[in-house]
C-alpha cells in the first residue's frame, strides 16, 4: 500500500489554514506532523479521515486491494470516543466487533498498553491517561495499516511513552504506516517529518479535489 499526498489546502471558518502539504507514505514508514497550535496539524489529520474535505489537492491510496482509505485506517483523535458506562473490555470488544479483520484479543491489547489490571473497570473510572492508553489499544484489537495519531503522547507518563513507542515501531516492522501529530518527540526511528506553517492568505477560491 502508497499514500501520496499532493499540495492539499484546508480552509475553515472562511480562512485558509494551511496549503501546500505534500508527502508519501510506504509500508514501514512513518511520518511526524509538527507545527505551532492552530497551524492545521489535527485537520490534516481529519482530512486523511475523512472527516473533513481538503479546499484543494488530492490523495491517491494505491495497492489497497480495492479498500478505501477509510477502511485502511485507525484514527485516535484528541477525544478518546470510549463509553464511559463500559468496561475497557466492552469498549474494546465494540471496537473489534464494529471495525472487523480482528487481530489480538481485547484482553491482549489491553495487556500490551499495561492495563489487564483494568479490564473489568467501567472507563468513567480510569484516570486521563488509562482512558487514553485503552483508545491507543484499539489500534490493536483490528489490524488497519495507517494508523493516525494526534498527539499520542498526551495524559502519557514516560513509561507509557515508552511502550507506545514500542508499539508504533512494531507495527512499522510488520509494514504498516503512522501519520502522527505532535508536540513531543515521539523517538522514532527514521521518521519523516513535517511542520505545518498557517498560511497567511484569506479564504480563495476553492479549487478540485480530486480523492
Amino acid at each position: 500500500m502508497r499514500l501520496s499526498v499532493n499540495n492539499l489546502a484546508c480552509e475553515r471558518g472562511e480562512r485558509r489554514i494551511f496549503e501546500g502539504v505534500s508527502f508519501t507514505l510506504e509500508p514501514g514508514e512513518a511520518l511526524v506532523i509538527t507545527g505551532r497550535n492552530g497551524a492545521g496539524k489535527s485537520s490534516l489529520l481529519e482530512i486523511l479521515a475523512g472527516r473533513l474535505r481538503p479546499a484543494v489537492g488530492s490523495i491517491f491510496l494505491e495497492n489497497a486491494e480495492e479498500r478505501t482509505l477509510p477502511e485502511c485506517l485507525h484514527y485516535v483523535g484528541h477525544r478518546d470516543a470510549l463509553k464511559a458506562a463500559l468496561t475497557a473490555e466492552e469498549n474494546l470488544r465494540f471496537a473489534r466487533d464494529f471495525l472487523g479483520n480482528p487481530d489480538l484479543s481485547p484482553r491482549d491489547a489491553l495487556a500490551a498498553v499495561g492495563l489487564v489490571h483494568a479490564a473489568k473497570l467501567p472507563v468513567a473510572y480510569l484516570s486521563a491517561g488509562q482512558r487514553h492508553r485503552v483508545a491507543l489499544a484499539r489500534l490493536l484489537v483490528a489490524h488497519r495499516p495507517l494508523w493516525l495519531l494526534d498527539e499520542p503522547t498526551s495524559a502519557l507518563d514516560s513509561a507509557s511513552q515508552e511502550t507506545l513507542r514500542r508499539l508504533l515501531e512494531a507495527h512499522r516492522d510488520k509494514g504498516g504506516m503512522i501519520a502522527a501529530t505532535t508536540h513531543s518527540p515521539l523517538f522514532l526511528n527514521a521518521a519523516k517529518e513535517i511542520r505545518i506553517e498557517r498560511a497567511v492568505s484569506s479564504l480563495s477560491s476553492v479549487g478540485e479535489v480530486s480523492w
